[in-house]
């Protein structure tokens, strides 16, 4: 999915970009469009109002593998926002044994850490790469200094050969940094202690030296990591995450609805008290991290489930209000199903024709195929459990089964998958009513 700045994602052009991606769905679609573009509209509001506009948080209701986690995975994906799927039954409440919701926040962060500093080092790699090689070119060449016409030639002319791969197998001594692979863990609420902790034991290792002996080229991609980690700035790093997160994170909250109990009544430490915890993160409150202090306030929330035996309206009516945006997709028809396989970008039987062409067969599928691949997944979710999309891939497999297996011994073959051959190969799965029962 191509990368857009916030100015030129209007709310139609959102829905365009994820309509390649995802089927059906326009109303979900229009609502996170809408929650993205408030963003923007936000940092251009007059600063003396900016901090009191807060973001509109969302519950998706719907069916399993119907696109609520696609669309908001593909919306961060669309400007590169930090973004985090959790599950809200993974959580208890503080003060029992479980994980406690301020992890979500520490998860994100380290997730735009580590997507900030992946930028920085490609800014940087070309520069890197530069100096790993001059050391690995020392390391080659003993004794011959860099400056001076003779040494000059003999470095560039070992520069050729190792950039053809001729000395990649060549074993040389280097000296890298001994630097620490100890992790510092800590109970919540010492992440800075521990991060000041890490950080000391690193400045120390790294001043420490070592020898070491290994291939050429096992050297090189070593000194590129370390000339990285010289040359990005950490601090600055960091400080870009944190705002990142701050102003354009993403936390997807999904199977909200498993910690709902309508006939509950009283303390519930794994459902009532995850949704009393809840509360603070997603109206706005401050969460330390090893990084530094995160504000939850402009984090947009999103939170799904399918509420089969529930309803939105059981949730503690605190948490109720912190989900202002309602929508609920719909299941999925037979004319879905047929875009998912055939209509979108990298959809369903592109995957698979760029699985077999790896092994030399070409493979291609009838409009009839689909049309019947697509009936047969929604026959089989109507009788059995409604699983959406995921039930092509079964049906996909099963189907493509044969070929799969004895694709090695297929090379430069061409295999159409036609309405028959569909018919013949899932008849067992659209009949047997039983069967589908046990069937994903």
């Amino acid at each position: 999915m191509p990368e857009f700045s916030l100015k030129k994602l209007t709310p139609r052009r959102i829905v365009e970009a994820l309509n390649q991606y995802i089927v059906g769905q326009s109303a979900a679609k229009r609502v996170v469009a809408l929650a993205l573009r408030g963003r923007w509209r936000r940092m251009n509001a007059d600063a003396k109002i900016r901090d009191e506009i807060k973001p509109k948080n969302i519950l998706m209701m719907g069916p399993t593998g119907v696109g609520k986690t696609e669309i908001s995975r593909r919306l961060a994906r669309l400007t590169r926002a930090p973004f985090v799927k959790v599950e809200a039954t993974k959580f208890t409440e503080v003060g029992y044994v479980g994980r406690d919701v301020d992890s979500i926040v520490r998860d994100l962060v380290e997730i735009a850490v580590d997507e900030e500093r992946a930028d920085a080092a490609e800014h940087v790699r070309e520069r890197a790469e530069q100096r790993a090689e001059d050391r690995v070119l020392d390391a080659l060449l003993p004794g011959v200094p860099r400056e001076g016409e003779e040494g000059k030639e003999t470095r560039e002319k070992f520069r050729k050969m190792f950039r053809d791969g001729k000395l990649n197998d060549r074993e040389i001594e280097i000296e890298t940094s001994a630097v620490s692979q100890l992790e510092v863990l800590s109970p919540p609420g010492m992440e800075e202690i521990t991060s000041q902790i890490q950080s000391m034991m690193q400045s120390f290792s790294k001043e420490r030296k070592r020898s070491r002996r290994m291939r050429a080229l096992e050297a090189y991609d070593l000194c590129v990591e370390e000339e990285i980690g010289e040359l990005v700035d950490m601090h600055d790093i960091k400080e870009r995450a944190l705002e990142s997160v701050e102003e354009n994170g993403i936390v997807f909250i999904d199977e909200i609805d498993k910690i709902v109990d309508p006939g509950a009544s009283g303390p519930d430490i794994s459902r009532h008290g995850v949704q009393r915890d809840l509360l603070p993160l997603v109206e706005g409150t401050t969460v330390q991290t090893r990084h530094g202090v995160v504000h939850t306030d402009h984090i947009l929330f999103i939170a799904s489930g399918a509420f089969h035996y529930g309803r939105p309206s059981d949730l503690i009516p605190e948490l109720q209000g912190r989900f202002p945006l309602r929508v609920e997709l719909s299941p999925l028809t037979v004319e879905d199903f047929e875009k998912i396989l055939n209509g979108t970008h990298a959809c369903l039987t592109a995957q698979y024709k760029a699985l077999l062409k790896t092994e030399g067969v070409k493979l291609s599928f009838a409009d009839e195929a689909v049309r019947a691949i697509a009936e047969a997944a929604w026959r089989i979710n109507e009788r059995g459990e409604n699983i959406g999309a995921r039930r092509l891939y079964t049906i996909m497999e099963r189907l493509l089964d044969d070929i799969s297996f004895d694709a090695d011994k297929m090379k430069g073959q061409s295999v159409v998958v036609d309405a028959d051959m569909v018919a013949e190969k899932l008849s067992a799965l659209t009949e047997d009513s039983e069967r589908t029962s046990y069937v994903l």
